[in-house]
């Protein structure tokens, strides 16, 4: 039997199990089942865990909640969701205490000593007056009832612009939960593995909020790995945790590579790495010298899968792939159909550039949770449009030129930000960089790009451009070249453009 640990603390599956039971009679108790929302506003812990199998029990719907949010984000999820309970953790009370709808139940969730220390906090007790999800669920007995088919989890989807929107997908079928089960058992690496489950072990280094981490910690608990909770990402804690408790399996994001390949070389090589079998990246573009190097470094265990919250993971990639495909993000998954289209929805020849469509044969359907509108027209030619624009080789390997979002038209010219990035990461003394489109009077849109600068380097504008002009056409050089000190970014490590952008488009009529 597989474990969650969260800092000191250790919980065992079959533990999880019966505390997942119980807070499921109790959650019965307050008139949630199938088909109803619980909101989860917590970090990483134990407790995000005990609250998602509960709800399951019940067929109803954990949904996770960015706490970063402000607290009219937070209400609109909270109302938009129509949750029917809140697990909270006890120190993110007061931040949204006036937005939490009024009569439904609030359960309040002690602040432990490894996420207040992660975090720069005091551990928080549960405040006199609220209920302690703990004490609350060790009040009831198991559940005894039918257990409804779990209908997964709604992950609402970060968007550019308006606001968030609920994945929300229908109770599987057992044929349907086999299929996604062997989806996500490959994307992930558990798929040769499934006989001994036990071997597994593995650290949760991403917020669980988002759908990658969410979906992963959740496959590797019911497996029955073992499973560490990371409260939040720290490059060298993570090196110390594969080496100390001999991890196999890691699920990470591009930003996170490039913190580690930042380390001095002697912290780097300080480490027994040895026990890594896979590690795979999702969820943001990895700029190829950084994958390079990570390769380099552990070997070829560096795997890619990419997909949506929408269509799950449709195309996946090994190191070798990779290497013989520099710059690709796989080749179509078994059971995966993946094009690419023009306007018209016609499919595009290789290396011709179009909307990237996709969809996993026999994987239960899903809506926008009270818009359906807003799925309807999410497919296109038949599959489901990410939002992403690419191409495919000869080979039928997919690669991402952008967000279709993203993609700045100026002067009637497509320019792809992604491109114009890669290359800016490849400068001496750049730490990272968005690029996006701000207005212009004579084009409608001009390239901006915001540059963090590494510690100690010295950049202008003028030396940005001209590095850039020798490397692409003068069209997609930016305009404007902006240094901040830090670049806002979610904990998933994508950079919040949104953030970066709206300050040019405040007032105007028209947002990119």
């Amino acid at each position: 039997m597989g474990e969650i640990i969260s800092g000191e603390r250790r919980l065992s599956i079959e533990a999880l199990q019966e505390r997942s039971a119980r807070a499921a009679t109790g959650l019965a108790g307050l008139g949630v089942g199938p088909g109803d929302l619980i909101a989860l506003y917590l970090r990483n812990d134990l407790a995000f865990f005990e609250a998602s199998g509960a709800a399951g029990l019940l067929g109803a719907y954990p949904t996770p909640v960015n706490w970063h949010y402000a607290p009219a984000e937070a209400k609109y999820l909270f109302e938009n969701s129509g949750a029917r309970a809140i697990v909270i953790h006890a120190d993110l009370v007061d931040g949204v205490r006036d937005v939490l709808p009024k009569g439904v139940p609030v359960l309040v969730v002690a602040t432990p000593p490894e996420i207040a220390q992660a975090y720069g906090i005091d551990p928080t007790p549960v405040a006199p007056g609220m209920i302690d999800w703990s004490a609350w669920l060790e009040g009831f007995a198991p559940y005894d009832g039918a257990p409804d088919a779990a209908p997964g989890t709604i992950i609402y989807t970060s968007g550019t612009t308006g606001h968030p929107k609920g994945v929300r997908r229908r109770p599987p079928t057992p044929e349907q939960a086999a299929v996604t089960g062997m989806m996500l058992a490959q994307a992930f690496g558990f798929a040769d593995w499934m006989d001994r489950p036990s071997e597994i072990v593995t650290v949760v280094t991403g917020p669980m909020y988002h759908s990658a981490p969410n979906a992963y910690g959740g496959f590797a608990a019911r497996l029955g790995g073992k499973v560490i909770l990371e409260a939040r990402f720290d490059p060298e804690e993570l090196l110390a945790m594969i080496e100390a408790e001999r991890v196999t399996h890691l699920h990470m994001v591009p930003i996170m590579f490039n913190r580690l390949l930042k380390l001095p070389d002697d912290v780097r090589g300080r480490y027994d790495l040895s026990s890594l079998k896979f590690v795979v990246h999702a969820a943001a573009p990895c700029p190829a010298p950084i994958k390079r190097a990570m390769i380099e470094w552990w070997g070829p265990v560096i795997n890619e899968y990419y997909g949506s919250t929408e269509t799950g993971a449709v195309v996946f990639c090994t190191s070798e792939q990779w290497l013989a495909h520099p710059g690709t993000v796989g080749r179509a998954m078994a059971g995966a159909e993946v094009r690419v289209i023009d306007s018209d929805g016609n499919s595009l020849l290789p290396g011709e550039i179009g909307e990237v469509v996709a969809r996993t044969a026999g994987i239960a359907d899903f809506t926008y949770h009270g818009d359906d509108a807003k799925r309807a027209a999410s497919e296109k030619a038949g599959l489901i449009a990410p939002g992403d624009i690419g191409y495919l080789d000869a080979d039928g390997f997919l690669y991402l030129c952008d967000r279709a979002k993203d993609m700045i038209i100026s002067g009637g010219a497509n320019i792809y930000p992604a491109e114009i990035e890669a290359e800016l990461h490849k400068m001496p003394g750049v730490a990272d960089c968005g690029v996006f489109g701000i207005p212009d009077d004579e084009f409608g849109e001009a390239v901006c790009a915001v540059v963090q600068m590494q510690p100690g380097a010295e950049l202008t504008e003028g030396e940005v451009r001209g590095f850039l002009r020798e490397r692409m056409a003068s069209y997609k050089v930016p305009k404007r070249v902006d240094f901040h000190a830090e670049l806002p970014r979610e904990d998933s490590g994508k950079i919040f453009k949104r953030k970066l952008r709206e300050p040019f488009w405040e007032g105007l009529d028209r947002r990119i």
